[in-house]
């Protein structure tokens, strides 16, 4: 089984709530590190002005490059769900290395404020799986943009599109993620 993302880019508002919502159940302090981030993108101009939201985290690749980069094994993927996870711990550092940053092509791994500080990113709110509870940012989201589970299950709910606005599909990499994409009209 692989664990994945759904992302509704026609209901996203851009609230942010699904960023606030994750650095406060993860304790993420205030600065550059957020394990979720939204991209506003802009096109076009008066009378025909397009706007769309993307709402980003790790994405759980099936071949994740990230954890290939790594030459520590701190970031590792699990076999029995496919959710990657980082051993800050084993982490050389930003400054030191950064390799997964480098090799991931969606800026998953994040870095906070400090000298050379450790790989933090996404683990799909590894505590609430356990508890059968949703990740943070689905639950939090106002506009019910964002859901996740098994990739199998969301692509027979939503569809195969693995596109959107803002975003390019890796197939090097297989992000875990599949959109219903705004299209610009």
């Amino acid at each position: 089984m692989q664990l994945g993302f759904y992302f509704d880019q026609t209901r996203c508002t851009g609230c942010y709530t699904c960023v606030v919502a994750c650095k406060d159940w993860h304790d993420v302090p205030a600065g550059p590190a957020s394990w979720r981030r939204v991209e506003t993108i802009e096109r076009g101009k008066y009378p025909n002005p397009f706007v769309a939201f993307l709402a980003t985290s790790c994405y759980h690749c099936a071949d994740p490059a990230c954890v290939t980069a790594c030459p520590t094994g701190a970031i590792t993927k699990r076999q029995e769900d496919g959710i990657v996870l980082v051993a800050p711990e084993l982490c050389l550092g930003k400054d030191s290395c950064g390799l997964c940053l480098e090799a991931c092509p969606y800026r998953a791994p994040q870095f906070g404020a400090e000298a050379n500080a450790k790989v933090q990113m996404c683990d799909l709110c590894l505590d609430r799986w356990a508890e059968g509870k949703p990740p943070i940012c689905v639950a939090g989201c106002p506009m019910r943009a964002l859901d996740a589970g098994p990739i199998e299950e969301l692509k027979a709910k939503y569809g195969q599109v693995q596109s959107a606005e803002g975003f390019t599909y890796a197939p090097n990499i297989r992000p875990s993620v599949v959109f219903k994409p705004k299209s610009a009209q």
